[in-house]
């Protein structure tokens, strides 16, 4: 919760059954933003061709990658410490769907930026993040690392995003039949049905 508490604002860090605290509001809209980046930069590659914007906007891929992998871990981390707090999932098919989707969600945005990296240790390139060189050339790749990306990176990319564009979609479709989900990822309450829900499966307060 948001409050007031000796003239300063009480921010609701943790999340509760009724909404996302701050913590999981920054690691969402944060790789959301990222991700973003990411995919336009690759679309706008394959719609104009390399160009100087697309040069600047794909070389920073490898790098805004790294940050992914860094912020998915530490996101599956605080989701895993707050799975007994956060927003319960509806009863029913429409819970099982939107559990499946979260899962596959998550095991896509850690699989796509892995394979990246292992594709980096595994060239013969040097390895840069935002300018700063951590590995030299080295002499030949170790195919065993750069294969699994080379085949997978871009197709699981496109899945990601398919399932993404899924994700939204349904949100929207919630809105639509007055079941405004997206509430709780911005610090609103939840609607008057999922706080129903939320009363039944709180866990008690510590």
């Amino acid at each position: 919760m948001i409050g007031r508490a000796g003239g300063r604002a009480d921010v609701q860090w943790r999340d509760t059954a009724e909404r996302y605290g701050a913590v999981s509001r920054f690691l969402h809209w944060t790789m959301a933003t990222l991700f973003a980046w990411q995919f336009a930069g690759m679309a706008i590659k394959e719609i104009v061709g390399r160009t100087p914007l697309t040069r600047f906007w794909v070389g920073s891929h490898a790098s805004v990658g790294i940050v992914l992998l860094a912020l998915v871990v530490v996101r599956l981390g605080w989701a895993l410490a707050q799975r007994r707090r956060r927003p319960p999932y509806r009863a029913g098919a429409a819970g099982l769907a939107a559990r499946g989707g979260h899962f596959a969600l998550y095991a896509l945005m850690l699989a796509v930026p892995l394979l990246a990296l292992m594709r980096a240790i595994g060239q013969a390139r040097p390895i840069a993040v935002f300018g700063i060189t951590l590995r030299g050339p080295r002499e030949g790749e170790i195919g065993w690392l750069t294969a699994p990306a080379d085949w997978l990176h871009g197709n699981l990319a496109w899945l990601l995003l398919a399932l993404v564009a899924g994700h939204a979609s349904m949100v929207l479709v919630h809105r639509r039949r007055g079941y405004d989900i997206a509430a709780r990822m911005i610090g609103r309450k939840a609607p008057p049905g999922i706080r129903r829900q939320a009363r039944r499966v709180a866990p008690p307060s510590t």
